[in-house]
């Protein structure tokens, strides 16, 4: 792990702590948390990690705290933020840390399906990231 992008994964690395079934792992060549193989959280940058998120919680984000959300054209479409590392307090990123976590874990029960946020191979938005 290159020494620019240690800081911002010792962050996620403290936001998850305690979550069951959580580890480290790579994702696009940088470090990654993933819970059952699924990715709940990323290193993009020295400056930026991506975060799952619920769709209909991106938008509310982005417009509730632009200091700390936002998106690119790449992210567009997917259930992922992006969120300024060095602004976003340990809580909020623990908060959503746990949001995350109940998204990818396969429990019976789980409010989201996983699976129906992740566009199929083939379809119209089958050009985002892949993990």
């Amino acid at each position: 792990m290159s020494d620019a992008l240690a800081p911002a994964f010792a962050k996620l690395r403290r936001a998850a702590e305690g979550m069951a079934h959580v580890v480290e792992g790579t994702c696009y060549g940088t470090p990654a948390l993933k819970v059952d193989k699924k990715l709940l959280a990323r290193v993009k940058d020295a400056e930026t990690v991506v975060l799952v998120c619920a769709p209909e919680d991106k938008a509310l984000l982005i417009e509730a705290a632009p200091e700390i959300y936002f998106e690119t054209d790449h992210y567009r479409g997917w259930p992922l933020v992006l969120a300024r590392i060095g602004v976003i307090s340990e809580e909020e990123l623990r908060h959503r840390r746990g949001i995350g976590w109940r998204m990818v874990r396969k429990v019976p029960g789980r409010s989201i399906e996983w699976e129906a946020l992740v566009p199929r191979k083939g379809s119209a938005a089958d050009d985002g990231p892949r993990w």
